[in-house]
């Protein structure tokens, strides 16, 4: 079975990697997949090492629903006028759609628009990854009625995103796959990375107030100028007066951070680093960064209350609701009993073991695909 499988991300955020695991630990016995990134990054040369055909596609239209109406009213009307000048690129999509695959998985729900498209230009299954919580509005709503009637299947990477879609309206068959997460200990350690009596705690979000990461701020600020936790900053964490870094420098306590950039194997920057933190806004504790520093055996600290993968005491610490104090007081407690650590580490990968086996779950996602096609041949 041939599946084409549309990625907006090209590797440098979660829902990227999530599908290039799932595609690698395919049987291509059965399920033959190609890929087209609609950014350039470093996943299109980690396909093409495991002979999976990929190509840049960097014209497809994209947009989601955000939690402000101007935010909004902005990013359609950014979206209208890329849709517009993507006629070439989608008419190429439209034409290996038809002639080449036998279903088109769309790996985002930023995809909506596009997938309501395509559905009226090509007679093709399709299927889509759910992977945001989005917040009640007329676009959020707008975007799940296109789901709704633009795809056959859905996947969603865990039941929190699927009552998501079911409250804001959303229609039609579904099943919950958790996101594959292979079990890594042989990454080299950044060297860039220093390796002392600290604490490294790593963030591997880009900057955004959804992802809470300039809360770390905040944190920092409590630890005060004797802090034992350094803090490792991988992804992209914005520039001048609004960054994190001036944010950092500007609180007094730059010294507790150390800012990678965009690291392209962040696996790298978790075997230097002894838990990871992400104390979000969304109260979403199952995002890529979690499951890859859990399959590492780091634990993790951040917040909400689905304690599937992060679980307190257990393997990590899950704060109901974010207080920096307090987060600040974990933090010392952990940078002074490393074996507790280590304890926590330890069982988060079995968690991520038993949940995210990139071989079960890259077979789940195929039977999404084989019954989608069969329900169209019997259509």
């Amino acid at each position: 079975m041939r599946i084409l499988c549309l990625d907006i991300e090209g590797g440098h955020g979660g829902s990227s990697r999530s599908l290039y695991e799932a595609i690698a630990a395919l049987d291509r016995s059965v399920i033959s997949p190609e890929v087209w990134c609609r950014r350039p990054g470093p996943i299109l040369d980690r396909y093409r090492s495991i002979d999976v055909p990929v190509r840049l596609e960097h014209s497809l239209p994209k947009v989601s629903a955000l939690p402000r109406l101007s935010r909004n009213l902005f990013v359609m009307a950014v979206y209208c006028k890329d849709f517009v000048r993507s006629g070439t690129a989608r008419r190429r999509l439209q034409k290996a759609v038809t002639e080449r695959f036998d279903v088109v998985h769309f790996n985002h729900e930023a995809f909506a628009g596009l997938a309501l498209w395509l559905r009226r230009q090509a007679d093709v299954p399709a299927v889509m990854h759910l992977r945001t919580n989005l917040t009640d509005s007329f676009f959020a709503r707008a975007q799940q009625w296109a789901i709704s009637r633009a795809v056959d299947q859905r996947v969603f990477i865990t039941p929190n995103e699927e009552a998501s879609y079911r409250r804001l309206g959303g229609r039609g068959a579904g099943r919950v796959i958790f996101n594959p997460a292979p079990l890594r200990d042989d990454a080299d350690p950044l060297p860039e990375i220093p390796r002392d009596e600290k604490l490294n705690v790593a963030s591997l979000s880009n900057f955004s107030l959804g992802r809470g990461t300039d809360r770390l701020v905040d944190i920092a600020r409590e630890l005060g100028t004797a802090s034992p936790v350094r803090f490792i900053m991988a992804g992209d964490c914005g520039s001048g007066p609004d960054g994190l870094p001036a944010r950092a420098a500007n609180a007094g306590v730059a010294n507790s951070f150390l800012f990678l950039g965009h690291v392209p194997q962040p696996e790298r920057v978790l075997a230097a680093s002894d838990l990871l933190i992400k104390p979000t806004r969304e109260a979403n504790p199952w995002g890529r960064d979690i499951l890859e520093a859990m399959a590492q055996g780091k634990p993790v600290l951040t917040c909400g209350q689905d304690q599937t993968f992060v679980e307190t005491g257990v393997t990590g610490i899950l704060m109901e609701q974010f207080d920096a104090g307090i987060a600040a007081d974990h933090l010392r407690t952990l940078a002074s009993d490393r074996a507790k650590v280590k304890q926590l580490g330890q069982a988060a990968r079995p968690r991520i073991a038993a949940l995210c086996d990139p071989r079960r779950q890259a077979a789940a996602l195929a039977d999404v695909w084989i019954e989608a096609a069969q329900k169209k041949r019997g259509a």
